[in-house]
């Protein structure tokens, strides 16, 4: 390593970040940057190293060995640059989000876990919930930031991602003949469960409610179990099941918005929610 000792925070801080996020679009997104800014940052940290961090193709970025190496030391120095500032040692910072149930996913693991990778020092508090549930804790000023589905009537909120919903039975669901469609939901007032309903009413089929969850987890065990059939985001759909929209003749169901709003004005963690909702746009769209 050449010249360590003038190193670019900075560039130091967006070349953790791409590696975290495995992106430079979606570090740019953090930070508030152009993509050809946060590039331009990595080429002069690699010129000062005197080493090649990142390999960039159409389809990935990965680090190389010596990124890998250097990994660990920039999280080092990042976390000494701080500590210098006092802003390590300064009353501990919160982040209260909450999510949607129906947003939240499989994916949310690996969504907390980048951003704790980013900022070891924040607290996060994470709550999850029905859409309207969690929206009227925000606006009541009871959590600084909630990650929805856009409801028709709402306006405002900046798009993460859009989810396609259909209709989820386990492989071994028989619709019994002559019975009204079996199905299990989110008590309401669930979005989604209203949504389900409105199509169903609309296409004059039949249901009753069979199973009701508490959560999408409980939705997800009933429709493993083959109790009945879940009105479900593609993305959310648990493993194992599949879409019988067509085999039962279903109406479609359409797509939906996740937004995120927010309130915060701490710098710090406003830099942690931007990290948030770039991995969830990006760790949200992979494909299964």
């Amino acid at each position: 390593m050449q010249n360590s000792s003038s190193l670019d925070v900075d560039a130091v801080r967006a070349f953790a970040l791409v590696a975290e996020l495995k992106s430079f679009t979606r570090a740019a997104q953090a930070v508030g940057m152009t993509q050809s800014a946060v590039s331009l940052q990595l080429k002069r940290l690699e010129s000062r190293l005197d080493m090649r961090l990142i390999e960039r193709t159409p389809r990935s970025v990965e680090l190389t060995a010596e990124g890998a190496a250097f990994l660990d030391r920039a999280k080092e120095f990042i976390a000494a640059h701080d500590r210098a500032l006092g802003s390590m040692v300064a009353s501990e910072r919160r982040l209260t989000i909450g999510i949607s149930d129906h947003a939240a996913g499989p994916e949310l693991p690996s969504v907390l876990a980048r951003v704790a990778a980013v900022d070891p020092a924040l607290n996060l508090d994470v709550r999850i919930g029905l859409s309207s549930e969690v929206f009227d804790a925000f606006e009541q000023g009871e959590i600084d930031a909630a990650i929805v589905r856009r409801e028709p009537h709402r306006r405002g909120g900046e798009a993460l991602l859009e989810d396609e919903f259909a209709w989820f039975a386990s492989p071994a669901f028989r619709e019994r003949p002559s019975e009204k469609l079996r199905l299990a939901m989110l008590a309401a007032p669930c979005g989604v469960r209203a949504l389900a309903i409105r199509a169903l009413d609309k296409a004059k089929r039949p249901w009753v409610e069979s199973f009701t969850g508490g959560g999408v987890t409980a939705i997800a065990a009933a429709v493993l179990a083959g109790l009945a059939v879940a009105p479900l985001a593609r993305r959310i759909a648990p493993v194992g099941t599949i879409d019988v929209g067509g085999a039962l003749s279903l109406p479609p169901l359409g797509k939906s918005s996740i937004v995120l709003h927010s309130r915060v004005s701490d710098a710090r963690a406003n830099a942690a929610l931007r990290v948030l909702a770039a991995t969830f746009r990006g760790v949200a769209r992979k494909p299964k």
